[in-house]
């Protein structure tokens, strides 16, 4: 009975009520021990993803350094995908204000790290600028390509047939050539005469009808560098082989008297081709470039670009779309001008790291050791990258002239006259040109 004396002589328990405040702790914790190995397993993706994509590890924390930059046509190199990807690896970014070589060359510069116009009359002028003001500037050369005319088979087998084009050698046997000699003394004399694609016999190869004049379309000559260029070469040919060669200056104007006389001289072979594209090279490439512009005047990296793409994407090249390299010839050599430290650096990342100098030859460039010998064969480096594809590497002729253009000032003044150009507007003051 002991045990039951102690049960009912036990004192009642009177615990003090518990305050609880928020809600159920438990359940909050229960719910963070099940959430946390999913948000470490979401930030560790999205690091592995990081790290994929960029192949550095440290770049999320690295500093990104923008580098400000006016360019010309040469933008679409820095416009890459992939050669943005290996810059950010440098932590550079490129911000880029887009405009033509002689805008460039004639608005003020200031507050920009690089400029980079496409043609040499204006990266002259710019250094020379520089110079006289007592800040020297770095130009580096990271590439080149020469001015071609893009054209189709049909149309330049209709040339051969004239005489007026030739195949170039090297084409592997049993394939068709990719590359013509173009005698410009003989095309700009069809052009000049009026000669029509039917009057040459276009429709023998194809059916394909066009009677549209003989004359390679450029884009707009008072914005594209590669038409100046053009304008420029038709000048030389025509004062040193053409009808015109007679006058006295070596096929180039010394005063703006006769630079107005050569502009005169030619207007009529570059003023046919009614409203210019402003991108001739998208046309060229597209399915209606064949019947609205059956020769164009590109640069060479761009034709090349198109077969590399052509080849990884279908394992062979577009055999359909064929250059044409003037018997006369003028290689572009654009300068990436460094202003500053910062565009210092990339203009000797650009040069010499081999990933970017490798993507420069993937669009199409040639590189470094190549610039000497750009204006005959590819170079070597070219040459082996474009065997490494099976692509027809272009072999030059070693003969041909190579052109000469005139000082900018003069050059300036044909490309107004013969585009009907308005004048380029300068900066003033002390800032540069």
């Amino acid at each position: 009975m002991a045990t039951h004396r102690a049960e009912t002589d036990r004192t009642p328990r009177t615990d003090e009520p518990v305050l609880r405040v928020g809600g159920p702790a438990p359940a909050r914790r229960g719910r963070v021990r099940r959430l946390l190995p999913r948000g470490i397993a979401l930030l560790t993706s999205v690091w592995t993803l990081v790290v994929l994509i960029n192949g550095h590890a440290a770049l999320p924390f690295q500093r990104i350094v923008t580098i400000e930059a006016k360019m010309a046509s040469k933008a679409d190199y820095f416009g890459d995908p992939e050669v943005q990807r290996l810059l950010v690896r440098h932590g550079i970014r490129v911000r880029i204000t887009r405009m033509g070589s002689r805008e460039i060359a004639a608005q003020s510069y200031e507050g920009y790290d690089v400029v980079f116009p496409s043609g040499q009359p204006a990266s002259d002028q710019i250094t020379r600028k520089r110079a006289t003001e007592g800040r020297p500037v770095t130009a580096y050369r990271p590439f080149v390509s020469p001015i071609v005319l893009a054209t189709y088979r049909e149309y330049a087998q209709t040339l051969a047939d004239h005489a007026i084009a030739e195949p170039l050698t090297g084409a592997p046997a049993g394939a068709e050539p990719l590359y013509y000699r173009l005698d410009m003394k003989k095309f700009l004399g069809v052009t000049r005469a009026g000669t029509r694609w039917n009057d040459l016999g276009l429709q023998k190869h194809g059916g394909t009808h066009n009677d549209n004049r003989v004359l390679a379309q450029t884009s707009h000559i008072c914005e594209s560098n590669s038409a100046g260029t053009y304008l420029g070469l038709v000048s030389y040919v025509d004062h040193t082989v053409g009808p015109h060669a007679d006058r006295r200056g070596g096929g180039i104007p010394r005063s703006a008297a006769e630079a107005d006389a050569f502009a005169r001289d030619i207007k009529e072979l570059l003023n046919g081709q009614g409203m210019p594209a402003s991108d001739k090279n998208r046309t060229y490439v597209s399915p209606e470039g064949r019947s609205t512009s059956p020769i164009s005047v590109i640069y060479e990296h761009q034709f090349l670009a198109h077969q590399i793409r052509a080849e990884a994407r279908t394992g062979r090249v577009d055999d359909e779309r064929v250059l044409l390299y003037p018997s006369t010839r003028f290689v572009t050599e654009p300068q990436l001008i460094a202003l500053t430290p910062e565009g210092d650096r990339l203009g000797r990342l650009v040069t010499d790291d081999p990933a970017l100098r490798r993507r420069a030859m993937e669009l199409g460039f040639r590189v470094g050791a190549d610039d000497n010998s750009a204006s005959n064969s590819a170079g070597e480096a070219l040459t082996r990258f474009l065997s490494e594809h099976h692509i027809q590497v272009p072999a030059l002729s070693e003969d041909d002239t190579k052109a000469v253009l005139p000082q900018l000032p003069l050059f300036e003044r044909m490309v107004e006259l013969v585009g009907d150009c308005a004048p380029v507007p300068r900066a003033t003051g002390t800032e540069a040109p």
